[in-house]
């Protein structure tokens, strides 16, 4: 990481950051304020506010305040790290966000809203979960046990509770190779990317488990099966709203469930677009280091995101906690914040244009290096051949 260009931090430095960090519960309240700004101005398009929120005011916010570029000193990180301030950013996310599932819950099966309306409040309570997969993330990599317990009830709400076991377990040990399903590949699209992570991470995930259960002398099923107990929950979940609310919220709940994992997706795809780690002599990969994650520290999506735009330490350091994640220069990094990226990701003409281009920089002009679709590996062979200058494509 290169220091040079920052001054040295005082003797005792503070986190200019420490307030900011609550604007990260906004994002929960989102039915609430859809709700709220629907009933004031009398327009049912204010229902749609999440997705508004999500994909026009923070790309606006990034461009606007633009690159965070600071690091906490090492000297403050044992303080940083215990400081329960932070952790308590984190915990509060979890009663917001079932607050507002009960809420949205009720004004969906009092059967008030139009279907545009209808279709708003679950994008809305989609961007809802999809960043509580977020939350879930932050807290699932921490080694206490009320944090891994909330980790699991923030994934309910999304029915992905096998994320839990495959990210930590699955991700974390195959990042940036062709055999894990959650790093996307060079030439692939979001759209393909899409069921193979799904459905990728969710056999990884009973895989994973079912062999520790094996080892540990446990039935695969039973109580001690941390996916099944993870899908039970969720299915509590939705069977005790449906008994509240009546059945007719379960397409709701589907659908905004749907939404999330897929918003949880769409991140994993830019998180790590065609990087690949290199094979020692022994035949095994290389450390997972800087290189192998893309980076955004964009101030405002990082605030929202608990920095998890610093993916690259997160994946060198995973027990770092969020406040502590440190920007390196030396990282390939996003022409914008996530909510950006991931708009452009779901157009794939414009996301290659952008990104195949970054991915090739990045490996010296030598495409072969990269993580290549193997649908797509002629092509790009052919489009991208060793040698030729990448200069006009920086």
């Amino acid at each position: 990481m290169s220091e040079a260009a920052h001054p040295p931090p005082p003797a005792h430095w503070r986190d200019p950051k420490r307030p900011y960090w609550l604007m990260g519960l906004a994002v929960p309240t989102l039915p609430f304020q859809a709700g709220g700004l629907a009933a004031v101005s009398g327009l049912d398009v204010f229902w749609w506010w999440g997705p508004f929120f999500a994909f026009v005011l923070l790309p606006l916010a990034d461009h606007l305040i633009g690159d965070d570029g600071s690091n906490p000193p090492d000297t403050a990180y044992a303080r940083l790290d215990a400081d329960r301030y932070y952790r308590w950013c984190t915990y509060l996310y979890l009663p917001l966000q079932y607050g507002a599932l009960v809420w949205s819950c009720a004004r969906w099966a009092d059967g008030g809203l139009g279907p545009a309306a209808a279709l708003g409040l679950t994008a809305t309570t989609g961007v809802v979960a999809g960043v509580a997969i977020n939350t879930a993330h932050e807290l699932g990599h921490k080694r206490e046990h009320l944090e891994r317990l909330l980790s699991r009830v923030a994934l309910a709400q999304s029915f992905y509770g096998h994320f839990y076991v495959e990210h930590n377990h699955g991700h974390h040990i195959r990042v940036a190779t062709a055999e894990d399903p959650a790093s996307s590949r060079m030439g692939e699209s979001f759209w393909r990317f899409l069921p193979r992570a799904v459905a990728g991470s969710l056999a990884s995930a009973w895989r994973l488990e079912a062999r520790r259960l094996r080892r540990r002398g446990h039935r695969v099923i039973g109580r001690r099966n941390d996916v099944l107990t993870s899908w039970l929950t969720s299915l509590t979940l939705f069977t005790v709203l449906a008994a509240a609310f009546g059945p007719d919220v379960l397409p709701f709940l589907i659908g905004q469930a749907v939404l999330g994992f897929s918003l949880l997706e769409s991140v994993n795809y830019l998180e790590h677009y065609g990087l690949l780690r290199e094979r020692r002599p022994d035949g095994r990969y290389v450390r997972v280091a800087p290189r192998h994650s893309w980076n955004s520290d964009h101030t405002v999506s990082n605030l929202f995101l608990f920095q998890l735009q610093r993916h690259s330490d997160h994946h060198a350091n995973p027990l770092r906690r969020y406040q502590t994640l440190r920007h390196f220069d030396e990282a390939p990094r996003l022409p914008s914040g996530y909510a950006t990226m991931i708009m452009l990701a779901w157009i794939p003409p414009l996301w290659r244009r952008v990104m195949d281009p970054k991915v090739l920089v990045h490996y010296g002009g030598d495409v072969t290096r990269a993580n290549l679709a193997p649908a797509a590996r002629a092509q790009l062979l052919h489009r991208y051949p060793i040698g030729v200058s990448t200069a006009s494509t920086a």
